[in-house]
């Protein structure tokens, strides 16, 4: 299999073996992986803590609350999720939540709001689902 590229070119071995002769470990051998196969970690904080108002989570969209590394949707009218914010193809943060899919800009994987599962992209595992309840109009962890 030949290859071509402009400037230093390496391959996936390469890169390894460069990271392993230069100390550099363990980030960067996560970093060179294609997906994290749902090993992202999920921490949000602790029960209780306000995320949004349900009057700030459109129908069919979103809000992504940085903070806590979540994005609550609602599918459906008055049915609220939420999944974690953080990509599982290699941990960048989501970027939105448009006509139904939760956007990775980072490498443009797309996941659905109905379950977190990867609809297009290199992603390859689902969202981790972040357990919420709703309270009046407050969208809380749980």
């Amino acid at each position: 299999m030949t290859h071509s590229c402009s400037g230093p070119c390496f391959d996936r071995r390469g890169a390894l073996t460069a990271a392993a002769v230069a100390g550099v470990g363990i980030p960067f051998l996560a970093a060179c992986g294609n997906d994290s196969s749902g090993d992202v970690a999920v921490d949000t904080g602790p029960a209780g803590t306000s995320l949004t108002t349900t009057g700030s989570v459109p129908v069919g969209g979103g809000t992504i609350i940085d903070e806590e590394k979540v994005v609550v949707v609602q599918p459906r009218e008055g049915e609220f999720k939420a999944w974690s914010s953080i990509c599982t193809h290699q941990g960048c943060s989501v970027t939105a939540v448009e006509d139904g899919e939760i956007i990775c800009r980072c490498h443009s994987s797309h996941f659905s709001i109905d379950d977190g599962a990867p609809v297009s992209g290199p992603a390859s595992t689902p969202l981790p689902e972040v357990a919420i309840k709703v309270s009046g109009e407050d969208v809380q962890l749980a």
